[in-house]
């Protein structure tokens, strides 16, 4: 591929194989004319979807499964591969799902699994009504309740899919989780939330290879994007973020057997008024990790409050071991290009773990001011960072101190 192509092979390919198969349909599958579907915003559209799946799966051909413009309730639907032939799903309408967080006995709405070679697109919605759990799950002990709310959205153990100009709002919990997924992009993709909606990650993704975002608005209560374990080669490209809590590679480290997280690129993001900018959390403490070759580039931040943030004592609920390290690795980590304005005096805060040290931390052409009166300062401890060109502020700035804190 010439050096001058700014896109990933498998992006590349996967473009390629849609444009073929689009090439080759011969008709859709209408959920209204064909299965009866009422977009009355009334009648459960989960029998006729899952009917039109069935029948679109089961094609020797290309078929597409076509939701037309109109308001549907859908219950709950887990639409399963494999299937035959590439298959599309259109949606041009509003999808709601129960506005009652009790209709839900587990983590799932809309759900695709197992499927090769898919593609969503339409410039639809897929609704939540959020707003009955967020008040509920404000309480961060309340994990009983948390546990059973759904995310809007579940891509597992895909294989060559594109999503195109879908939206989601008012996630009940995230908004749309990859799991164990290759080969899958996301483009002008949508998630609209309230800032104060706790626990509405916009984007996460764990155990997946080959991930790309592309051109994506995501304003939402937690991170705008956050990425698990098991992430690998990673392409964040053109998104804008904000209300939210920013980019996050984590948390990581919570658990036993995490998978490494290796080859992140994240350019050209616009981050505005959010907790976070670029940020790495890991537990103190807790299981071993390991985080490599990842790299922010082109960013512009608006009135962030951390604008750069390597977090390696990560304690939200106050129940962790914050006088323990962290036992994840974190090297070969850039910050390049980062522009803009801090909320707080502290731009840059790099927190490493005093066990296992942060290495090759690059910082380069750095310009933060602080909104206040304060010049921006920043704040290592356990690094020293690698810096080049213009850096404001000058690197590690401030003194570490006796009580560290971190945010959500």
């Amino acid at each position: 591929m010439a050096p001058h192509l700014n896109i990933v092979p498998s992006m590349f390919v996967l473009l390629l194989l849609f444009i073929s198969a689009s090439k080759v349909q011969s008709g859709a599958i209408d959920v209204v004319a064909k299965f009866g579907a009422k977009a009355d915003g009334k009648t459960d559209l989960s029998k006729p979807f899952l009917d039109a799946w069935k029948e679109a799966c089961a094609s020797v051909t290309p078929s597409t499964v076509v939701i037309p413009k109109g308001t549907y309730l859908l219950s709950k639907v887990n639409l399963e591969g494999p299937c035959k032939a590439p298959i599309e799903i259109n949606v041009q309408g509003t999808i709601k799902a129960p506005a009652d967080p009790s209709a839900f006995k587990d983590p799932n709405w809309v759900r695709f699994y197992s499927i090769e070679n898919f593609k969503m697109s339409g410039g639809g919605i897929f609704d939540g009504q959020g707003s009955i759990a967020y008040e509920k799950n404000k309480d961060p002990h309340n994990r009983a309740f948390r546990v059973k709310l759904p995310v809007n959205i579940r891509f597992d153990f895909l294989t060559n899919a594109l999503i195109q100009d879908i939206t989601s709002k008012d996630s009940k919990l995230f908004h749309v989780n990859v799991f164990a997924c290759k080969n899958i992009t996301l483009e002008r993709f949508k998630v609209e939330a309230p800032a104060d909606s706790p626990n509405t990650d916009g984007i996460h993704m764990g155990k997946s290879d080959g991930v790309n975002l592309i051109g994506c608005d995501i304003k939402t209560g937690d991170d705008c994007i956050s990425i698990g374990d098991g992430t690998k080669n990673l392409a964040i490209k053109d998104i804008t973020c904000g209300p939210g809590h920013g980019i996050s590679i984590g948390s990581l480290g919570k658990y036993p057997n995490e998978e490494p997280v290796e080859g992140v690129k994240v350019t050209n993001c616009t981050i505005t008024n959010t907790s976070n900018g670029a940020r790495i959390k890991t537990w103190p403490g807790e299981s071993p990790g390991v985080v490599s070759d990842v790299h922010f580039e082109d960013i512009i931040v608006n009135n962030v409050s951390s604008p750069i943030l390597i977090d390696q004592k990560y304690c939200p609920w106050s129940k962790c071991k914050i006088n323990e390290e962290s036992k994840v690795k974190l090297s070969n980590i850039s910050f390049k290009n980062i522009r803009g304005t801090s909320a707080l005096p502290e731009a840059i805060k790099f927190i490493c773990s005093g066990s296992s040290p942060c290495q090759n931390v690059e910082l380069a052409d750095i310009d933060i001011k602080h909104t206040g009166p304060e010049p921006a300062t920043s704040q290592c401890l356990n690094v020293k960072p690698i810096t080049s060109g213009k850096l404001n502020p000058t690197p590690c700035s401030s003194p570490v101190p006796k009580t560290l804190s971190a945010t959500a």
